[in-house]
């Protein structure tokens, strides 16, 4: 069974699970809701998110969210005090960032050569898109049409080769090796992006917070914007952010994509390896 089957029954269990939280169904009413007996259903989700689905659900709860919510401005303060210029961990990665200069983006991406593929991974089918400087585009989606690079780069060279890309995808959710990341954006959305990379796995923080903590109290809106607009799922951790009152909050790969990557970090239970 492939990666993306697997999480769509997963995506579906949460969904049930996350309707139906009130009434806590039991594993044989999860199961049949994703069309499996219960015994494949708990082989499957211990498979997937290393642990049952009873104790995953625990991570789903807006009280277990404010409970990692209280600690976030110190985390917050700890992670970002080395200066938003240098390098950050993400599952144990090294994460350089490359930013656009200002005639490249004149340029609207002349001369560049964006290459790009749809692949499997843990959280469901994903495009990335990659340059000689680095990964640009990370995106849930199922399609290969690239209308949204075209728009953020209209004179680049857009490559449809999978096979370029498969190198890259294995090493972001193998967690190996050196991710160098080019990113275009304005300096506050840059200064947002590598905020996000310091936020350590298994935490998360408020909109608000994460203002404070670039020196922006007044501007937690600006802030979700910039958060929204993030081009890079998963390896720059926009999911890592929720709103104050512990609630899950929009995610522009589905709610139910941020439960999943929040509550596998929150309960130890971090990505499996590309098969």
């Amino acid at each position: 069974m492939s990666q993306s089957r697997d999480y769509q029954r997963i995506e579906r269990a949460i969904h049930f699970l996350d309707a139906n939280a009130r009434r806590r169904p039991s594993l044989d009413q999860t199961a049949t809701h994703v069309g499996l007996s219960p015994y494949h259903f708990q082989r499957l989700f211990q498979r997937w998110a290393g642990t049952s689905p009873k104790r995953f659900l625990q991570y789903l709860t807006a009280e277990h969210a404010k409970e990692g919510l209280r600690d976030a401005r110190t985390v917050l303060e700890t992670t970002l005090d080395t200066g938003l210029s240098s390098t950050g961990r993400l599952h144990d990665l090294l994460v350089s960032v490359d930013a656009v200069t200002p005639g490249e983006v004149r340029r609207l991406g002349e001369g560049l050569r964006i290459q790009y593929g749809v692949h499997e991974t843990p959280f469901g089918r994903a495009r990335l898109a990659v340059t000689t400087r680095g990964i640009t585009n990370l995106a849930f989606v199922d399609q290969t049409a690239p209308a949204d690079l075209k728009e953020e780069w209209p004179r680049a060279e857009l490559v449809h080769d999978p096979d370029a890309t498969a190198g890259w995808i294995a090493r972001i959710f193998d967690r190996s090796g050196s991710l160098p990341v080019f990113l275009r954006g304005t300096n506050l959305q840059l200064r947002v992006w590598e905020a996000l990379l310091r936020i350590p796995e298994g935490t998360v923080v408020s909109y608000g917070s994460l203002a404070a903590a670039l020196g922006k109290p007044t501007a937690a809106r600006a802030v979700a914007g910039a958060v929204a607009r993030n081009p890079i799922a998963y390896l720059i951790p926009c999911h890592r952010v929720l709103r104050a009152t512990g609630a899950i909050g929009g995610y522009r790969w589905g709610t139910a994509r941020k439960r999943a990557m929040l509550a596998r970090e929150l309960s130890g239970s971090f990505a499996p390896r590309i098969r």
